[in-house]
């Protein structure tokens, strides 16, 4: 594991270690709407001068602020967030990806509802399939769809081996496909079936998961 652990990794390991005590974290916090001066952060805080002192030290070493001279008065001092100052601090694996494709059984309400809300958020194209594909899309999954300005009425279900590339990024949204798939290089969503209660809540419940799922792995896939 020791041999693992790159330069790149040690600094994110650095950062999160200062950004473990409540003071630095309160500091990081009001830094990131503008630069403050030592006093200033020290009426904000109510911290005492040495501790704060401590604590600014920590930040710097672990490379989340920097400090530089006023230009009207050269006795003051400004910290600001050092540049990528929190860059990584989001626990997450980068990947390449030259497409996301989006699974599960039915391919007719996640998969589909997965592959649309990943083009609102990402310039990788996306598609969907399914092991078992219905005739058409299920009614529920057009509705929410509609309702949150997706339009699905173009989109057919269709067999995984009709669409798996090699080079794709694949996710499953379905446990079945999941569990049907063992010996697929897969990425898996956990997300219930709306389909088997059928109600507006079941829809929209699945495309909250699945939106807020697709705006976390969306800034962690970069194009290949």
């Amino acid at each position: 594991m020791e041999s693992e652990l790159s330069g790149a990794f040690r600094g994110r390991v650095a950062k999160h270690a200062a950004l473990a005590d409540a003071g630095r974290l309160r500091i990081v916090d009001l830094l990131t709407l503008g630069d403050l001066s030592p006093s200033e952060l020290q009426a904000e805080l109510g911290m005492p001068s040495n501790l704060l002192s401590h604590h600014l030290r920590t930040l710097e070493e672990a490379g989340l602020v920097a400090r530089h001279r006023s230009e009207a008065d050269r006795r003051r001092s400004y910290i600001r967030l050092a540049f990528g100052a929190l860059e990584g601090v989001v626990p997450g694996a980068e990947q390449g990806a030259r497409r996301v494709l989006f699974v599960c059984t039915r391919n007719s309400a996640r998969s589909q509802l997965a592959a649309a809300l990943w083009q609102q958020a990402s310039e990788i194209p996306a598609a969907s399939a399914g092991t078992h594909p219905a005739e058409r899309i299920a009614r529920g999954a057009l509705e929410v769809a509609g309702r949150h300005g997706l339009n699905l009425a173009d989109a057919a279900p269709r067999r995984l081996d009709q669409v798996l590339g090699e080079a794709d990024f694949v996710v499953t949204v379905c446990d079945n496909a999941h569990e049907e798939l063992t010996g697929l290089d897969a990425v898996h969503w956990s997300i219930p079936d709306p389909v088997r209660l059928g109600t507006p809540e079941a829809f929209e419940h699945a495309y909250e998961d699945i939106s807020h799922r697709v705006n976390d792995l969306a800034p962690r896939l970069l194009a290949a």
